[in-house]
């Protein structure tokens, strides 16, 4: 097939199908539902061959005007080699306009990636499986919609960037869990279902500590039940993560375009991510 066979359009809910059965040819977990909430909070582009199939994907989710992720980067095996991907990343830079750029790589991106401008500046490990019963944290309490304005506004003293609406769209899926201390909100975590189970991010604390019990308030009345946790290599929590019963099964390169400038970590801080496609 030529590149010449291969439209470019913008991603639309029609083409969730197509883009499903292109990430289940990558052994990714995602669901119509979960392709759906990317979309909900991104601009894309997917690539159509000569049938209309779909053949690669990409995502673009902004936070604000502060940064954007490039996510669900998918070119079907059969026409890799003849530009496509370098196309798909062309369109992203499009539609994040002047935006910094993050993204997750996995090792057959990075190569591109790193032609067109992305630095590393993290690992990113995978956590999954099933929890082994563990006892109810204290100081954690699950929470809702009243505490939404705080949770967003300790997210973005974390992550650096407006997360607004990726907050509300956990709300609409999920549940949230908060740590208080005087009355006010000094971490929190959220699950969501996801994949083949659940998912538990994004994890904002001020400690290892404060990210260990509110993962532990999800996890405790969940034995059994398959769970994801996607963490930072810097973090210090995956030894403990192992230890519960959620293997490292892999993840990828953070890489940034700019380079971070180096400044020093905020307090609280990014424990876990919302996944490891959407930061």
């Amino acid at each position: 097939m030529q590149q010449g066979d291969i439209e470019l359009q913008a991603f639309g809910p029609d083409h969730i199908e197509g883009a499903v059965a292109l990430s289940r040819q990558e052994n990714w977990p995602h669901r119509a539902q979960d392709w759906q909430m990317a979309l909900q909070l991104s601009n894309g582009a997917v690539a159509l061959d000569d049938q209309g199939r779909v053949t690669g994907t990409i995502l673009v989710t902004p936070y604000g005007a502060d940064c954007a992720m490039i996510n669900m980067v998918i070119v079907d095996r059969n026409v890799r080699g003849k530009g496509l991907g370098r196309r798909l990343m062309e369109q992203a830079f499009a539609l994040a306009e002047d935006r910094p750029l993050r993204l997750v790589a996995t090792a057959d991106g990075m190569p591109l990636y790193e032609k067109l401008g992305f630095v590393p500046s993290g690992t990113i490990r995978q956590h999954q499986g099933t929890v082994a019963r563990l006892g109810a944290p204290d100081g954690v309490e699950a929470t809702g919609t009243a505490d939404l304005p705080e949770i967003k506004a300790l997210d973005r003293d974390a992550y650096g960037a407006d997360r607004e609406a990726l907050i509300d769209a956990l709300a609409e899926r999920g549940q949230f869990a908060v740590i208080r201390r005087n009355g006010d909100i000094e971490a929190y975590a959220a699950i969501r279902p996801f994949g083949r189970g659940e998912v538990i991010g994004p994890v904002i604390a001020g400690s290892a500590d404060e990210a260990k019990a509110l993962i532990r308030f999800f996890a405790a009345p969940r034995a059994g039940v398959f769970l994801r946790v996607d963490t930072d290599s810097t973090t210090g929590i995956a030894g403990w993560l192992e230890e519960i019963g959620l293997t490292h099964v892999g993840g990828g390169v953070a890489m940034d375009r700019p380079p971070k400038t180096g400044a020093e970590q905020a307090r609280p801080r990014v424990y876990a991510l919302a996944n490891q496609a959407l930061g």
